[in-house]
């Protein structure tokens, strides 16, 4: 997997500069995502409040935010034009790697769902002796053959990128472990309720 280029990955470390709950980032900075690697942006371009989130496919905390909270969290703030929502690799195993190169690979108009589906589905992939062929598996179902899919986790260029983005949240924006937000450039740290979210969120729409 990977063509053997994945050496330097395990679990992530803390940054440089730990960042604590309520700092803030510079925006600039944080909109400029490093290795040249595009977001994929959900919502309105000109919202009053983006939210920046930086996730790990194998993070359960990713997992259950993204299949409990998320759901309401799209309907009632991205898909009603409030939220520019962006979601940020943070590739901490090789396993990470793979779901968002496939995630890349699917197009921009499929990259949410990709990385949606394996969140659904971590425990059965995460958790297997067989991993790659647990992914794989989900994969065809996506559209992917075996043709596409080797090359989609052979992308060696897309893979540095990633590593780039990954560094730079935790060297520059102090990043200790992921679900991470950013909301309107504030740190939010762990898995949030919609509550939560809400809170943060609703005083920059008034």
């Amino acid at each position: 997997m990977l063509a053997g280029t994945a050496t330097a990955l395990g679990l992530a470390g803390i940054g440089t500069a730990a960042a604590a709950e309520g700092d803030t980032v510079d925006v600039a900075r944080l909109m400029a995502p490093a290795g040249g690697l595009e977001d994929h942006v959900l919502g309105e371009e000109a919202a009053t409040v983006t939210v920046v989130e930086y996730a790990s496919p194998t993070c359960p905390h990713c997992a259950d935010f993204h299949n409990n909270t998320y759901p309401q969290f799209k309907t009632d703030y991205i898909d009603t034009g409030k939220v520019k929502y962006i979601l940020r690799p943070f590739v901490r195993n090789v396993l990470d790697a793979a779901v968002f190169l496939l995630a890349e690979a699917s197009g921009p108009d499929s990259y949410h769902n990709v990385v949606s589906t394996y969140f659904r589905t971590m425990n059965t992939w995460a958790a297997s002796e067989t991993p790659r062929d647990a992914i794989f598996d989900i994969a065809t179902q996506l559209g992917f053959t075996q043709e596409t899919f080797d090359a989609a986790l052979t992308n060696q260029e897309l893979f540095t990128a990633m590593e780039a983005v990954r560094e730079q949240a935790l060297n520059e924006f102090g990043l200790t472990g992921t679900p991470t937000f950013y909301i309107n450039g504030k740190n939010l740290t762990g898995g949030k309720t919609l509550e939560q979210l809400a809170a943060e969120i609703d005083p920059l729409l008034a």
